[in-house]
C-alpha cells in the first residue's frame, strides 16, 4: 500500500518550488492563486528571497504547504495514496492531498495557523529542544518533574524526541536529561514552544477557523498526529486538527500504525528528505522515497 507523507516546518529552502512554477502550468496557476489569497507575493520569497525572510513562521508554513500540495497536484494520476500523514503543519498538506480540504481553504487555515502561532510565541518567551538517545519514558518523567511548563512535543523516531516549553524550564530539563544519559539535549533555533500548553491562545484562535471550514470525506485515511490512527470522519479530523497545536506530534506511533495497517512504500511529498530518514529509523525494513515528477 502507498503511504504519502508531508513534511512540516524546518524543511524550507530558498528556491523551493521554482522548478514546479517554471515547468508546470497547473503549478504556476496555483502559486499565483496563493499570492492572491495570502495578499503578498509568497513566490518572491520562496523563489529568490533570503533564508531569514523564509524562516518567518507566517511565510514558512504556507511555503511548505504550497510546495507539498502543488507537487501532489503536478503528479496527476500518479498520485494514488492509500493512506496519508503529515508532520505537524504537514497534516494540512495531507488533508488537501486526500481531498478532505480544498486548496483555498487549506491555504487560508495554514496562514491563520502561522499567524496565531506567531502571536502565541510573542506572549511568553519559549522554545524547544532536541533530545537524542534517551528512552521516551525517561524524557517524559523528567519533564513532568521540572518546575514550569516543559512537555514532550515531537516523537520523531526512537531515540529522537523534541521537548517544548518555557525557556527556564527547557534549560533545567536539558541539564537533567544530559545527567540522565542523553547524548544531546540541544535548544533549537525556533520562535516558540510549539505543541505545548503555551500554544493554547493559538489553538483557541484556530479552533473557530477550523470549525467554520468545510471538511469533506477524504479519499483515504489520514493518520493524525494526535491519535496516530487512520481517520476518515470529517468531524473527527477537525477535532484532532484543533487539538494538534497543544498536543505532541506522535510521528513514531503514526508510522508504526501505518506499517501495521499495510503501508509498504512511503513517499515524501514536499521539500527535503527529513521524514524519509525518520521512517527508516522507525522501521529499518520500510521503503521510503521522494516523490518523482514526470
Amino acid at each position: 500500500m502507498n503511504a504519502y507523507i508531508f513534511p512540516g516546518q524546518g524543511a524550507q529552502f530558498v528556491g523551493m518550488g521554482l522548478d514546479l512554477y517554471e515547468k508546470y502550468p497547473i503549478a504556476q496557476q496555483l502559486f499565483e492563486q496563493a499570492n492572491d489569497i495570502l495578499g503578498f507575493n509568497i513566490t518572491d520569497i520562496m523563489f529568490e528571497g533570503t533564508a531569514d525572510a523564509l524562516k518567518e513562521t507566517k511565510v514558512t508554513q504556507p511555503a511548505i504547504f504550497l510546495h507539498s500540495v502543488i507537487m501532489s497536484k503536478v503528479m496527476g494520476d500518479a498520485f494514488k495514496p492509500d493512506m496519508v500523514a503529515g508532520h505537524s503543519l504537514g497534516e494540512f498538506s495531507a488533508l488537501v492531498a486526500n481531498g478532505a480540504l480544498n486548496f483555498e481553504d487549506g491555504l487560508k487555515l495554514v496562514s491563520q495557523r502561522a499567524l496565531a502561532m506567531q502571536k502565541a510565541c510573542e506572549i511568553k518567551p519559549s522554545t524547544m529542544a532536541a533530545v537524542l538517545a534517551l528512552a521516551d519514558d525517561v524524557v517524559e518523567k523528567i519533564c513532568a518533574n521540572v518546575p514550569g511548563i516543559v512537555v514532550p512535543a515531537n516523537y520523531n523516531c526512537p531515540g529522537q524526541l523534541v521537548i517544548s516549553g518555557e525557556i527556564d524550564a527547557i534549560n533545567i530539563a536539558c541539564e537533567q536529561l544530559k545527567d540522565a544519559g542523553a547524548r544531546r539535549a540541544l535548544v533549537l533555533p525556533v520562535g516558540g514552544a510549539f505543541h505545548s500548553p503555551l500554544m493554547e491562545p493559538a489553538r483557541e484562535e484556530l479552533a473557530s477557523a477550523i470549525e467554520n471550514t468545510l471538511f469533506s470525506t477524504p479519499s483515504c485515511p489520514i493518520y493524525q498526529n494526535v491519535t496516530t490512527t487512520g481517520v476518515v470522519n470529517p468531524e473527527e479530523i477537525k477535532k484532532n486538527l484543533i487539538s494538534q497545536l497543544t498536543a505532541p506530534v506522535k510521528w513514531t506511533q503514526s508510522v508504526q500504525n501505518m506499517i501495521k495497517d499495510g503501508a509498504t512504500l512511503f513517499t515524501e511529498v514536499g521539500p527535503g528528505k527529513v521524514l524519509q530518514g525518520l521512517v527508516k529509523k522507525i522501521d529499518a525494513n520500510a521503503e521510503a522515497v521522494s516523490a518523482e515528477l514526470a
